[in-house]
C-alpha cells in the first residue's frame, strides 16, 4: 500500500509537471501561430473541429475508463476491447468522411472537404492507443504517460510551427492536429510492450460497454452544449469571427481546463476509496477543490482583467478584437472552475444518473443563452452565455452536493476565499497599472500589472484569509514521498 501511495504521488506531480508544461507549449506555439497565420485560417479548421470533437467523443467509448476502474481485468478482455475501439476510430473516420461534402456547404466553405477528410483519419490513430494508455493508468505511470503527451506535442506543434512558417497556411493546423495522435500511439505501445490478441466476448465486457455507453452520452450532452455556439459563430458570422472567437475562449479558459484535467484523475481515483467514510471523503474533497479554486480563480480573473495587454503580447495586434471577448467570457470560465470539479464527487459516489439529468437541463439552458446573443456577433454570444452560466451556478452546485457530507456552504466558504482575495488583488493591480502603465509598452505594462497581482493575492489569501499554514502543510507533505500522510495523499 506504502508503495502504491508512493507511486501516485510520483504522479501526481509528474501530471501537474506535464500540465505545466502542456499549457507552456501550446501557449507558445500559439503565440507563434498566431504571427504566422491569419484568423480565418483558424476558423476554417475551427469549423470542422467543432464536428471533430462531438465525434471523438466516441473515440474509446468510456472503454478506457472501465478498464482502469474494473478491480481485476483478463488480457483476453483488454484485447476485445482493443478491436472495439479500432472499429469505432474507423467507423468515426467513415462517417467524417462522408459529412465532408455536408460540411462544405454548410459553412460554405468548399475548402473544408479535404481538411474534414485528413482529420478523419486521427480517429483510427486515437483507436488504436485507447487500451494502452488505460493499462498504463492501471499500472499507475503517469509519468510514463506525461512522458509521452510531452514528447507528442512538441513533435506536433514543430510540424505545425514549420508548416506555417513555409506558407502552407491552415494546413499546419491540420497536420499538427493529425499527426498528435499518431506520435502518442507509437509512443504508447512502445512503452507497454503489450500487443492486442483475438476478441474473446465475454459477459464482463459487456458489463464495460454498458458502463462506457453511459458515460460517453454524458460526455457528448456536455461537449455539445460547450461547443455548439462555435458552429452557430461560424455559421452566422463566417471564418474570421470564428477564429477570433475561438482564440479567446481558448485563451481564458486554458488554465482552468489544465488544471482540472491535471487533478480530475487522481481526485477521483482517491475519492473513491473513501466514499464509504463521509467525514474523510468531505475532508478530502474540500481541500482538494480549494486548492483548485485557489489556482484557477485568480487565473480566470487576470487574463480577463489584462485582456488589452495580454491580447497583444500573446496572440499579436491583429487580434486586439479578442481582448473584449476574454473578458465577456470571463464569468462563464469562472462558472466551469466551482462546477467542473464537482464531477469528481458524484461520480465517485456513483452518482451517474444524476449527472445525467443536470446536463439534460443545462444544455437547453445554455444553448438558449448565446443563440439569443447570436444576433450581435461573437461579443453577444459571449455575453449570452455567460448571463445564462451565472444564473445556473448556485442551482447546478445545490443540485450536485444534495443528499451528500457536502453542503451548500462548505462550496461557497471554499470559493469565498479565493474569490474575495482575486478582487481585491484586481483591483490594487489595475490601478497601479493605470497609473504607472500606460506609457508603457503591453509587455512591460503587462508584467507590472501580473506582478502586483500575484503579490497582492498571495498575500490576502495566506494572511489576511489564513491559509498560509494549510497549503505549507500541504506542499511539505507532498515533498515527503517515503512518509506521506494518507489525508496529504488524497488531497494531492
Amino acid at each position: 500500500m506504502r508503495n502504491l501511495k508512493q507511486k501516485v504521488i510520483r504522479g501526481g506531480f509528474a501530471k501537474v509537471c506535464a500540465q505545466g508544461a502542456t499549457f507552456a507549449l501550446r501557449m507558445g506555439s500559439l503565440m507563434v501561430l498566431a504571427r504566422l497565420l491569419d484568423p480565418k485560417d483558424f476558423g476554417l479548421v475551427g469549423m470542422v473541429t467543432a464536428f471533430t470533437g462531438v465525434l471523438n467523443l466516441f473515440r474509446d467509448f468510456g472503454l478506457s475508463t472501465a478498464t482502469v476502474q474494473r478491480d481485476h481485468v483478463t488480457d483476453d478482455q483488454v484485447s476485445t476491447l482493443f478491436w472495439i475501439n479500432i472499429f469505432v476510430g474507423v467507423v468515426l473516420a467513415f462517417i467524417l468522411i462522408g459529412l465532408a461534402p455536408f460540411v462544405a456547404i454548410f459553412y460554405h466553405e468548399p475548402r473544408l472537404v479535404w481538411v474534414s477528410v485528413i482529420l478523419a483519419t486521427s480517429f483510427i490513430f486515437n483507436g488504436a492507443g485507447v487500451q494502452h494508455t488505460a493499462l498504463l493508468e492501471r499500472q499507475v505511470r503517469f509519468t510514463a504517460l506525461a512522458a509521452i503527451d510531452i514528447i507528442s506535442l512538441v513533435l506536433s506543434m514543430g510540424i505545425g510551427i514549420g508548416m506555417a512558417a513555409s506558407g502552407l497556411g491552415y494546413w499546419a493546423l491540420v497536420a499538427s492536429a493529425v499527426t498528435y495522435p499518431l506520435i502518442s500511439t507509437f509512443c504508447l505501445w512502445f512503452t507497454t510492450d503489450w500487443r492486442p490478441g483475438k476478441v474473446h466476448f465475454q459477459k464482463e465486457v459487456h458489463s464495460m460497454l454498458r458502463f462506457g455507453g453511459a458515460f460517453t452520452l454524458i460526455s457528448v450532452i456536455v461537449y455539445t452544449v460547450y461547443n455548439l455556439e462555435k458552429v452557430l459563430v461560424g455559421r452566422y458570422w463566417g471564418a474570421a469571427a470564428l477564429g477570433l472567437y475561438s482564440r479567446g475562449y481558448q485563451l481564458i479558459n486554458l488554465p482552468t481546463e489544465n488544471l482540472t484535467f491535471a487533478f480530475g484523475g487522481l481526485a477521483f481515483s482517491g475519492l473513491s476509496r473513501v466514499r464509504d467514510e463521509p467525514e474523510r471523503f468531505r475532508s478530502y474533497f474540500l481541500k482538494g477543490y480549494s486548492l483548485i479554486l485557489a489556482l484557477t480563480i485568480p487565473m480566470t480573473i487576470a487574463a480577463a482583467l489584462f485582456a488589452p495587454t495580454l491580447i497583444p503580447v500573446v496572440l499579436g495586434a491583429k487580434w486586439n478584437d479578442v481582448a473584449d471577448i476574454v473578458r465577456f467570457l470571463g464569468p462563464t470560465i469562472l462558472v466551469y472552475s466551482l462546477i467542473n470539479p464537482l464531477a469528481w464527487m458524484s461520480l465517485s459516489l456513483g452518482m451517474i444518473g444524476r449527472n445525467l439529468k443536470i446536463v439534460s437541463v443545462l444544455a437547453p439552458l445554455v444553448i438558449c443563452g448565446y443563440v439569443l446573443g447570436l444576433p450581435y456577433g461573437p461579443r453577444g454570444v459571449a455575453i449570452g452565455y455567460s448571463a445564462v452560466m451565472t444564473l445556473w451556478t448556485v442551482p447546478h452546485i445545490a443540485w450536485c452536493v444534495h443528499g451528500t457530507v457536502i453542503s451548500l456552504r462548505d462550496i461557497f466558504a471554499a470559493a469565498t476565499r479565493p474569490f474575495v482575495s482575486s478582487i481585491v488583488a484586481a483591483v490594487l493591480a489595475y490601478g497601479v497599472q493605470f497609473r504607472f502603465g500606460q506609457s508603457l509598452a503591453p509587455l512591460p505594462s503587462l508584467i507590472l500589472g501580473v506582478t502586483v497581482f500575484a503579490s497582492v493575492y498571495a498575500g490576502v489569501l495566506f494572511y489576511v484569509m489564513g491559509q498560509k499554514a494549510v497549503y505549507r502543510s500541504l506542499f511539505q507533505g507532498l515533498r515527503r514521498n517515503s512518509t506521506v500522510e494518507e489525508e496529504t495523499l488524497v488531497t494531492a
